[in-house]
């Protein structure tokens, strides 16, 4: 969808601020204990290094790692919530989090895409073939975490009271075979399966559209439960939660308009039918 949640999303680093966050609980905790960590190391049953490249920020703890240490330092959960919110960000760009967060609380979600399936329509193939393409290639662990937060989100489609879901989507993306026929097969059954939804639906952007009002790129478009609106765009390295109201209300007229032009979702339907029988 993006290179946020849809690409190859956010390696983590020293300047990832979240595991520097969680970093210091860990740290202050342990302290409060009164252990260094040449004490906490073997108690938990890791080295010294790996401790401090937890505290410093720079490794994301396992997860035998986090409950060994709540148990040996008796932290009253701390440490454990800290983890949560960690994993809850991990596997996303440092750019899209924040609309990550909006789209917890949206009760209405437009997407106008071009380059690949949103990565809320994906499955788990089409996302590791696509992460994959992308370089630099990411460790495995990356990828996991990656595709990984990517199918969680997509629980926004189905729960309740539902949000209403609105995916415009290029032709040519399908038609690309990103992953080859079989992972192509089992995207378009994915597309279709979420299409059926009462709460959501999915048109195709003709290859052949004289008249487009997406050239300008991918973007996105949300209400919140407040019925604020906020707008999305992304670049290769780089993502912008926008809220201005002329920047608002620009994208809702562009997403106004591809909506027209998109083939409606019954005939959307019925082409991704036609291309699925055609691989």
């Amino acid at each position: 969808m993006t290179a946020g949640e849809g690409s190859n999303g956010d390696n983590q680093t020293e300047s990832d601020p979240d595991l520097k966050n969680f970093g210091d609980v860990l740290k202050a905790t342990r302290k409060r204990a009164g252990l260094t960590q040449e004490q906490f190391g073997p108690r938990v049953g890791y080295s010294v290094q790996y401790v401090a490249s937890v505290e410093q920020g720079r490794r994301h703890p396992s997860v035998k790692f986090v409950n060994k240490a709540e148990e040996v330092l008796d932290a009253f959960g701390v440490i454990q919530i800290a983890a949560k919110q960690l994993t809850r960000r991990r596997g996303l760009a440092s750019w899209f989090r924040r609309w990550a967060e909006l789209e917890e609380i949206a009760v209405a979600l437009n997407t106008y895409e071009c380059r690949v399936v949103p990565g809320l329509l994906q499955t788990e193939a089409y996302a590791r073939a696509q992460i994959q393409n992308v370089p630099p290639m990411p460790t495995t662990q990356e990828a996991d975490d990656r595709i990984a937060r990517r199918l969680e989100r997509q629980r926004l489609l189905t729960r309740t009271p539902y949000a209403s879901f609105s995916f415009i989507i290029e032709q040519t993306v399908i038609e690309r075979q990103t992953g080859g026929p079989e992972v192509s097969r089992e995207l378009i059954d994915r597309m279709l399966e979420c299409a059926r939804l009462p709460n959501v639906d999915v048109q195709l952007m003709p290859t052949v559209s004289p008249e487009h009002s997406g050239t300008d790129g991918p973007f996105r478009l949300l209400e919140t439960q407040e019925n604020e609106w906020w707008g999305y765009s992304e670049g290769q390295q780089s993502g912008q939660v926008l809220s201005d109201p002329k920047d608002i209300s620009m994208l809702h007229q562009r997403y106004a308009k591809l909506r027209i032009q998109a083939l409606n979702p019954a005939d959307s339907a019925g082409l991704l039918m036609r291309l699925r029988g055609s691989l």
